[in-house]
C-alpha cells in the first residue's frame, strides 16, 4: 500500500499542470505498448490492440480493445479529471510597484485561496511556437524547476482581526511576487524571457502561453505510521493514477476498456476537451466503425456499457464534524466512498449502485456511502455531464478526504489501494 501511495506523490509531484499530467500519463502508456492515435487521421484498430487519443494537450482517452464481442460486452469506462483549482497567469502579466514585480494572475476553480499564501511557488503550463502550419501551431511543455513565486500574508500587527476570517481579494491579495525589482532589471515581458531562458526557447518564436501556478514542495506520508496522503491535486490525482495502473494492468477482458481523463471539470467541463463535449462519445464511435460495427451494434455496444465516475468524496472532519451528514459518515481508510444524492449531481442510483456492490462485496474490498447534508448542496462530477452525452449506466464514487481544494488535500493509504482493487477487477470484468 506504501508503494501505491509513493508511487502516487511523485505521479502527483511531477504533474506540475494539467499538460503534464497528460504527457506523464501518456508517457507510461507509451511504455506498457499503448499507441497513439490522431484524431486528423482514419484509425485501423485491432482485437487487443491499445490506444491512446489527447485533445487539446490537457485531456487524454485510452482504450483496450478485448477480445470479445463489442456490441454485446460494450464499453468498461473510467472517468476522471486533469485539473485542479489553482491559479492562471494572465496575459502580459507583470505588475510592478513599491519595489516588487508581481504576476498577475487569475483564480482557475475553486481553491481554498489562503492554503496557497506564504508557500514556495512555482509555474508550469505549456507554451505555443510558431509553426509552417498556421492551423497548427507547436506547443511545448515549460516549467520553471525552482521556487520562484511567493504569495505574501499581511502581517497580524497591520492585519489585527485576521484570525477572525478575512476575505481575500483575489485582484490584489492573491497575485505572486516574482522578484524584486532593482535599476538593472528588465522590465518588458520578463516572464517570457525568463520561460524563454529556463527552456533554451527562442523568444521571438513564443506566439502565447497557457501557464499555471503549482506547489513546489513535494506530497509525503503522514501520521505515526504513515497511514494518510498529503499532497497536491489528490483531486483528482489520485483517482486517475489508481485507474490508469488497474487499466494498464488488465489482461482477458471482453468488450472495450476506457480510461477517460477530462480537462476542465473544475470550471465546468463545457470545453472541447472537457466531459461536457462529445469527445469521448465521438471516440466511441470512431472504435465502433475501425471495428466494423454498423450504427444499430454501435448503440448496442452502449447499452451494454458501465461508468465508474472516479472522483473524491469528503471525510468528516475532526474539528468540523457538524458539517457532515448525522448518519452517513464517511471516514479515511475506511473503504471506497459510494456518492450518492437526490439531486442528480452524482451519477449513482440503486440500479447501478448494485452492480458495483457485485465487484466490490466478492472481493473483499471495503466500501462506505456519501451523502451531502441535506441541508447543505455539494459539489459536481463528470459523471452527469457524462451520461447526458453517453446514456449509459453509472456510479459515482471516490476517495474520502479532507482539504478538498486546498494547495495540500489529505486521504488515506488504505483507500487509495481500495480504489486500485476495484478498478483492476472491473476492468478485468
Amino acid at each position: 500500500m506504501k508503494k501505491l501511495a509513493n508511487d502516487f506523490i511523485n505521479f502527483s509531484h511531477s504533474s506540475k499542470s494539467v499538460f503534464h499530467v497528460v504527457k506523464n500519463t501518456a508517457d507510461i502508456l507509451k511504455k506498457n505498448g499503448y499507441k497513439e492515435v490522431l484524431g486528423s487521421e482514419k484509425w485501423k484498430l485491432e482485437v487487443n490492440g491499445k490506444y491512446f487519443f489527447i485533445k487539446n494537450d490537457s485531456s487524454v482517452i485510452a482504450f483496450s480493445i478485448g477480445n470479445r464481442d463489442l456490441s454485446k460486452y460494450g464499453f468498461k469506462i473510467s472517468g476522471n479529471h486533469t485539473d485542479s483549482p489553482g491559479f492562471r497567469v494572465k496575459p502580459n502579466p507583470e505588475i510592478i510597484g513599491d519595489s516588487y514585480l508581481r504576476l498577475n494572475t487569475e483564480v482557475y476553480g475553486g481553491p481554498i485561496l489562503n492554503t496557497w499564501l506564504d508557500r514556495p511557488l512555482s509555474i508550469a503550463g505549456r507554451v505555443v511556437l510558431k509553426s509552417e502550419n498556421i492551423f497548427k501551431p507547436k506547443t511545448i511543455l515549460v516549467n520553471i524547476d525552482k521556487p520562484c513565486l511567493i504569495i505574501p500574508n499581511l502581517a497580524i500587527h497591520q492585519n489585527r482581526d485576521v484570525n477572525k476570517g478575512i476575505e481575500l481579494n483575489r485582484q490584489n491579495d492573491t497575485l505572486p511576487i516574482l522578484t524584486l525589482v532593482n535599476e538593472g532589471l528588465e522590465r518588458e515581458n520578463f516572464l517570457l524571457k525568463l520561460i524563454a531562458k529556463e527552456n533554451n526557447i527562442n523568444i521571438d518564436e513564443i506566439l502565447d502561453f497557457d501557464l499555471y501556478l503549482y506547489e513546489f514542495e513535494k506530497g509525503s506520508l503522514v501520521g505515526i505510521n504513515e497511514e494518510m496522503i498529503s499532497a497536491s491535486k489528490i483531486d483528482n490525482l489520485g483517482a486517475l493514477y489508481a485507474s490508469l495502473g488497474s487499466f494498464i494492468e488488465a489482461k482477458d477482458f471482453n468488450g472495450v476498456n476506457i480510461l477517460a481523463c477530462f480537462d476542465n471539470e473544475e470550471v465546468g467541463s463545457s470545453t472541447k476537451q472537457g466531459a461536457d463535449s462529445n469527445m469521448l462519445l465521438n471516440i466511441l464511435e470512431r472504435i465502433s466503425l475501425s471495428l466494423e460495427l454498423d450504427r444499430e451494434e454501435f448503440f448496442c455496444a452502449l447499452s451494454n456499457s458501465f461508468m465508474l465516475s472516479v472522483d473524491g468524496a469528503h471525510a468528516v472532519h475532526p474539528a468540523q464534524s457538524q458539517k457532515t451528514d448525522p448518519i452517513i459518515r464517511p471516514k479515511m481508510n475506511h473503504g471506497i466512498a459510494l456518492k450518492v444524492t437526490a439531486n442528480q449531481s452524482y451519477t449513482s442510483d440503486g440500479y447501478s449502485l448494485s452492480v458495483v456492490k457485485q465487484i466490490l462485496e466478492p472481493n473483499g474490498i471495503p466500501y462506505q456511502y456519501f451523502v451531502n447534508r441535506s441541508d447543505t448542496p455539494g459539489g459536481s462530477t463528470i459523471g452527469p455531464i457524462s451520461s447526458t452525452h453517453l446514456d449509459i449506466n453509472s456510479v459515482d464514487l471516490g476517495l474520502a478526504m479532507i482539504g478538498m481544494h486546498s494547495i495540500r488535500e489529505l486521504c488515506g493509504v488504505e483507500d487509495l489501494m481500495s480504489l486500485k482493487k476495484l478498478l483492476e477487477n472491473y476492468y478485468s470484468l
